[in-house]
């Protein structure tokens, strides 16, 4: 390939990435007036290309073959030339990258050795930190333990010093009779130890030990008693304690008792009313209950019939069974009166007047029997109200 074809072809090239752009196009029109206008049949108009070069030559039939095909291995030397800068440009990248993992992985190994470092240091420092508070934790023990050792040596010392301070004080007081004695020695003759038991000193003598004893005795007596008199004194508090629990105890038990006793008498009246309420109406039904029975006693006297048996051995429902049977009966008798009477419409004045009477004879019986059950209600609501207002 020659030079002047690669210049060629590389002038090509930068006219295929160069097209050709008019904006604006305009006519070949010179125009001398405003206003003036001329024909457009008269006008030329000059051709304006475009497309890009490399159509052009290829699509003319004139161009050579050889240029084309220059023209398509400039292309792919440009294509491979890129394609190798790209490879290139790749394999430098994942050069960086490999580099970068390992720069990546050698941190995250020295994080890794860092956190188990720092893991044992946390470790340590809590191992460190327990045995620091457990430390603390004896010696304030022992502090405070040391503090009642303080505390109560203090209070030695105080009741040692106050016993050493009394002595003190005793001494104070006996160094008069001290003096007095010493004084008296001095003014006894030189032989005055040879008057033996009967010497008065010896007497004296005596009678001081007598008294020191007998003090002895009674400052044992005084602490017995005074250790009895503290003894009695916190027995006489703890029976006082005992006795206000016991009266705090007893006035609650007390206002739970009278709460209760409350509640009772509140349900005592209520039962109370109650009672009362149920009393009128087990009076009323108990009325209601007499008339009825003294009602079937009636009937059943007046319907009486000797199959079933004496009247005062039945029971209610004996009673009520032969009423029943009683007024079927009789019921079936004017039924059949009633029947009789409608087949011999056409029969003699005789017959018609005697099925008369026998209808006329049974229902001033039914009659009379109401009206007596009637009058027993009547007379039983009226004994059982004289009975309830003398109770009353």
């Amino acid at each position: 390939m020659s030079a002047d074809d690669t210049s060629i072809l590389s002038l090509l090239a930068e006219v295929r990435r160069q097209p050709l752009d008019i904006k604006n196009t305009m006519k070949n029109i010179f125009v001398t007036q405003l206003g003036d206008r001329r024909d457009e049949e008269d006008v030329k108009y000059i051709p304006i290309i475009k497309e890009p070069a490399p159509e052009i030559l290829a699509r003319d039939f004139r161009t050579p073959q050889s240029t084309l095909v220059l023209k398509k291995e400039v292309e792919v030397d440009q294509v491979n030339a890129e394609l190798a800068d790209k490879r290139e440009e790749f394999l430098q990248r994942m050069e960086a990258i490999t580099q970068k993992r390992a720069e990546f992985e050698g941190k995250v190994q020295a994080n890794k050795e860092r956190v188990l470092k720092f893991d044992r240091f946390i470790k340590e420092n809590e191992a460190k930190r327990c045995r620091a508070i457990k430390k603390h934790q004896l010696e304030m023990k022992e502090n405070q333990m040391k503090q009642r050792e303080l505390q109560d040596l203090l209070k030695e010392f105080e009741v040692i010093n106050a016993r050493q301070q009394k002595l003190q004080k005793r001494v104070s007081n006996c160094k008069v009779y001290e003096d007095y004695l010493t004084e008296v020695v001095d003014n006894f003759p030189e032989n005055y130890l040879d008057y033996g038991v009967e010497s008065l000193v010896m007497s004296i003598i005596q009678k001081y030990e007598t008294h020191q004893s007998t003090n002895k005795t009674l400052i044992i007596n005084l602490t017995r008693l005074s250790d009895e008199l503290e003894q009695q004194q916190h027995n006489l508090e703890a029976v006082h304690q005992e006795y206000d629990t016991s009266k705090l105890m007893m006035t609650s038990q007390l206002s739970q008792l009278r709460m209760e006793c409350d509640e009772m008498k509140e349900k005592n009246k209520r039962m109370e009313q109650k009672i009362t309420l149920h009393r009128g109406h087990f009076i009323h039904q108990s009325e209601e209950v007499g008339a009825l029975l003294l009602a079937i006693n009636n009937l059943a006297e007046q319907c009486h019939a000797k199959h079933y048996g004496i009247l005062e051995e039945m029971s209610i429902l004996t009673k009520l069974d032969m009423v029943k049977e009683f007024i079927m009966e009789k019921k079936t008798i004017s039924q059949m009166a009633v029947h009789i009477n409608s087949t011999t419409i056409t029969g003699s004045s005789d017959q018609i007047q005697n099925k008369t009477g026998v209808t006329n004879w049974m229902k001033p019986q039914t009659n009379t029997l109401l009206a007596n059950s009637n009058k027993t209600i009547a007379q039983q609501k009226n004994r059982k109200k004289q009975t309830n207002s003398n109770a009353r």
